[in-house]
């Protein structure tokens, strides 16, 4: 059963500028979840990513060493509700793939908890996509997706997965979660490519 937060009832304003089709502004930071929150400490958690037969492991103290970026971002969520303006800290996804040679043109993103989405490489890479672990100056809520999330902001905000865990490079496109549920493969607010 999902989660919903009251800010999903929240007052609708649309004609705003920076909304794509469809979206109404909020200032709440709504909730939805499709079971219950995973509970990550820090000191637990793992980033893997498997590339060509080979993989890479990154423990938290090892991911903050990465390069950090500070990331202004509006968000829009399949729901209809947009927030602009948000502030993260992250490393960005192009980092994880230095030194990888890779054919693939897909990534699907694991998350703990099961999660799971798709994207093109083109839409994670050439400062894109990050791997977010701070959000508004602190620490990301666990309700939110922390200890770290996937933040593609270009795209509906599902395709951000929340808890994330590592990614897996592909050959060939392969639907996540919401995609294998009716949602659409890639998720562009601005073409309202909510269901496929």
């Amino acid at each position: 059963m999902g989660i919903v937060s009251s800010g999903f009832m929240g007052r609708r304003k649309r004609d705003v500028p920076g909304l794509p089709p469809g979206q109404y502004l909020t200032e709440d930071f709504p909730v939805l979840s499709a079971g219950p929150t995973p509970r990550i400490e820090r000191d637990q958690w793992v980033f893997s990513f498997a590339a060509d037969g080979s993989s890479r492991h990154w423990d938290w103290n090892g991911f903050m060493s990465l390069p950090q970026e500070d990331i202004l971002a509006d968000l829009h969520c399949v729901t209809s509700w947009s927030k602009l303006g948000t502030r993260w800290r992250g490393v960005p996804v192009d980092a994880l793939f230095e030194g990888v040679e890779t054919d693939a043109e897909y990534a699907l993103f694991h998350s703990y908890g099961g999660y799971t989405t798709n994207l093109p490489l083109d839409d994670v890479l050439g400062g894109k996509a990050w791997i977010v672990h701070e959000y508004d100056g602190g620490e990301i809520p666990p309700e939110h997706g922390g200890p770290a999330r996937l933040l593609v902001p270009h795209l509906y905000l599902w395709k951000s997965a929340k808890w994330v865990s590592g990614l897996e490079l592909m050959a060939e496109d392969e639907p996540g979660f919401w995609e294998s549920r009716g949602y659409h493969l890639h998720g562009d607010p601005w073409r309202e490519e909510r269901y496929g």
